[in-house]
């Protein structure tokens, strides 16, 4: 066989069959990679929900300290608030855009927050938390659509 600098010397390239042999193990590289790194991003993509999740929980908590319940109706200067997501941002500014939703439940008395990134839901029923979860957080797997009733 000859060496790479005789060939090159020679002004000769790869044969049809060496080049077929690359794209042969390029394409089975990328067959093995390519699943992986979507698993990798969709649990990249439910962390990241529930962390935004996770981080409206201290919000929530200094509302009730302020007013007693969990209602979201007012700002924390005490006007009212447009929506149950403006009261948390007037807590915290830095408030994730991906929580998609504050929910008063059973008279103000709990809450429920969700976050979905990319499609991928997480949500929170305080104050205690739910049932089956990490650290309150649920990570909803199969939700297509806000998972807070």
């Amino acid at each position: 066989m000859l060496s790479l600098r005789q060939r090159v010397a020679r002004e000769e390239g790869f044969t049809l069959i060496e080049l077929l042999v690359v794209l042969i193990i390029i394409g089975v590289l990328l067959a093995i990679a390519i699943p992986s790194y979507l698993g990798f991003q969709k649990k990249a993509q439910q962390t990241a929900a529930q962390s935004d999740v996770r981080t409206a929980i201290p919000d929530a908590e200094a509302y009730y300290s302020d007013y007693g319940n969990y209602a979201f109706t007012k700002l924390a200067d005490g006007t009212a608030a447009a929506t149950p997501i403006a009261a948390l941002k007037s807590y915290d500014q830095g408030l994730s855009t991906a929580v998609q939703d504050v929910k008063s439940e059973s008279g103000g008395a709990a809450y429920c927050i969700s976050a979905s990134v990319s499609g991928n839901w997480a949500h929170v029923v305080g104050p205690t938390g739910a049932t089956g979860s990490t650290n309150g957080v649920v990570a909803d797997k199969t939700a297509t659509a806000d998972p807070c009733p």
